[in-house]
C-alpha cells in the first residue's frame, strides 16, 4: 500500500479517431461506425475519462491522409483543435492536449489557437510540439522536408516566439475598467518583435492570460534533438518503450535534458504508454482481441516470425510454436517489443493468440482482469519507470468506462491515484510550475 501523501501517478487518454486505438475498432460492437465525424461521440469519451479523473486527453496527430488499407480507418481526429474546443465546452477539469506541428505552422498561428483554447477551457489547454518528418504531409504544404538540423532550429524558434506572444500581454493588463472606459492598460502590451532564422513574429497577441497564465507545453520527440526540446520547454513527456528499464533510461534521459538547460527536473514528467486489454477473464480479455484483429491477424503472422527469427506463414495461425521452433527461437535485436513475444509464445499459445496478447501494439498491453493491468501500472511506477500514463483503449465505446470503473478504482484503493482533481487547470494536474511568457532560465541560452 503506497502512503496517501506518496506522488500520485498521472493519467492522459489517448484520443483518436472516434472509435478507438486499435484499428478495427470502427467495426467492433456496439459502436457506430459514422463516429469518425462524430464530435458528440468524442465528447462522450473525453466525459468518460474526466469521469475517471484523468489529467488530460491527448491528441495526436499527422498531416496527411493515412489509412492500412480498406479495412481500417484513420486513426486520427478530423482535427485537434476543433474537436478540443467542442470538447471544452462541454467539461470542466480534464486537460486538453493537441499535438501542433512547429514545421507547417507559423508560430502566431499556434500561439494564438492554443491560447484561446486554453482562456476557453479555464486554463486546461496543452501543446505537444513535434517537428514533421513524413514527405507525405510536406507535399501538402508545397514543400519539401528539411533537414533535422534545420527542423529542429526551426522548432526552438517556434517554441520559444509562441511563448513570447503568450507572454505579450502582461497578467494584468486587461483592466476592464468601465467608470473609466479603459479596456486595457497600453503599458502593459507590447510588440514582442522576434526574428529567428525560419520565423518571426511582430505580436503582440490580442488574448490575455487564462487561469493557468498559458498553455503547458508537451513534447514526444525522441533523439538527442528531441531531448533537448523536452529538456529546455516541456512539463510532460510522451513517451514510447516496452521495459521498465527501457522506460527509466528515457524518463532518467528527459530529466538530465532538463537539469542542463538549468530547470528542476521535477518539473518534467516521464508518461509511459499503457494498452489494456480488460475482461473478466484472460481468455475473454484475448477473445476480444482477437474478434477486433480477426482479418488483420493472417497478414501479422510473417512479422511475427521476424520478431522471433524464425519463417512463419498464416497457415499455422490457429496452432502454437512446434517445439523445433521454440528451440530455435531468438528474440530480433531490432525490435524491443521481441523478449516480450518470445515469453508469450512459451506460454504455448497459439499464433493468433500471441498476436492478441498486443505483441505488436506500440505500447505494452496487459491480458486480464482490471487487477492485471493495475499490477502493471504499479509496478512501473513504483520502480521509477514513469510519473504515469497515457492510456490507449482498443474501443472507446465500452472501453474507457470499463477502464474507470474497474482499474481506476483499484489504483485509487492502492493510494497510487487521486480521488478526486485538486486544482483546475491543467499545470495544476501535472504539478507545472507557473510560467508566463518565455522561460526566464532559458533567455540567456535563446536559440
Amino acid at each position: 500500500m503506497t502512503s496517501s501523501s506518496s506522488p500520485k501517478m498521472i493519467l492522459g487518454l489517448q484520443l483518436g479517431n472516434g472509435y478507438g486505438a486499435h484499428g478495427s475498432a470502427w467495426r467492433a460492437a456496439g459502436v457506430d461506425p459514422a463516429n469518425y465525424t462524430d464530435f458528440d461521440a468524442q465528447v462522450r469519451y473525453a466525459q468518460a475519462a474526466e469521469r475517471g479523473k484523468f489529467a488530460f486527453l491527448f491528441l495526436p496527430d499527422f498531416l496527411a491522409y493515412k489509412a492500412d488499407g480498406v479495412q481500417e480507418a484513420p486513426m486520427l481526429t478530423l482535427e485537434p483543435m476543433l474537436t478540443l474546443a467542442a470538447i471544452a465546452r462541454a467539461t470542466e477539469r480534464i486537460g486538453l492536449v493537441a499535438t501542433g506541428s512547429t514545421t507547417f505552422n507559423e508560430p502566431y498561428n499556434l500561439a494564438r489557437q492554443f491560447k484561446a483554447l486554453d482562456v476557453m477551457s479555464h486554463g486546461r489547454a496543452g501543446w505537444n510540439a513535434v517537428t514533421t518528418s513524413d514527405p507525405a504531409s510536406a507535399a501538402n504544404f508545397g514543400q519539401e522536408i528539411a533537414p533535422r538540423p534545420q527542423r529542429y532550429q526551426r522548432a526552438h524558434e517556434t517554441i520559444q516566439i509562441t511563448q513570447a506572444l503568450w507572454g505579450s500581454w502582461q497578467q494584468d493588463a486587461w483592466i476592464r475598467d468601465t467608470t473609466n472606459a479603459r479596456f486595457i492598460d497600453p503599458e502593459k502590451i507590447e510588440a514582442i518583435n522576434l526574428q529567428g532564422t525560419y520565423v518571426a513574429s511582430r505580436g503582440p497577441l490580442p488574448i490575455p492570460p487564462s487561469e493557468q497564465g498559458q498553455p503547458v507545453v508537451f513534447s514526444a520527440g525522441g533523439g538527442a534533438n528531441g531531448l533537448e526540446i523536452a529538456g529546455r520547454y516541456a512539463s510532460a513527456v510522451i513517451g514510447a518503450v516496452f521495459t521498465i528499464e527501457d522506460a527509466r533510461a528515457q524518463r532518467e534521459a528527459v530529466r538530465d535534458a532538463a537539469r542542463k538547460a538549468g530547470r528542476n527536473p521535477d518539473e518534467v514528467k516521464f508518461i509511459a504508454g499503457v494498452m489494456p486489454a480488460i475482461a473478466a477473464t484472460k481468455r475473454a480479455a484475448l477473445d476480444r482481441r482477437v474478434a477486433l484483429g480477426d482479418q488483420a491477424a493472417p497478414a501479422l503472422v510473417p512479422y511475427l516470425g521476424s520478431m522471433l527469427g524464425l519463417t512463419l506463414d498464416a497457415s499455422q495461425i490457429d496452432e502454437p510454436l512446434r517445439p523445433a521452433q521454440l528451440a530455435a527461437a531468438r528474440p530480433s535485436p531490432f525490435d524491443p517489443r521481441s523478449p516480450r513475444t518470445l515469453e508469450v509464445a512459451r506460454e504455448g499459445w497459439t499464433l493468433r493468440d500471441i498476436l492478441a496478447h498486443g505483441v505488436i501494439d506500440y505500447h505494452p498491453t496487459p491480458v486480464g482482469p482490471a487487477s492485471v493491468t493495475a499490477d502493471h501500472m504499479q509496478e512501473w511506477f513504483e520502480a521509477g519507470a514513469c510519473d504515469g500514463f497515457w492510456v490507449s483503449i482498443d474501443v472507446y465505446e465500452d472501453g474507457i468506462d470499463t477502464f474507470v470503473d474497474t482499474v481506476v478504482p483499484l489504483l485509487q484503493e492502492r493510494g497510487l491515484f487521486h480521488d478526486d482533481y485538486e486544482g483546475t487547470t491543467l499545470r495544476d494536474h501535472l504539478d507545472a510550475p507557473a510560467q508566463y511568457g518565455l522561460d526566464a532560465r532559458l533567455a540567456d541560452n535563446a536559440e
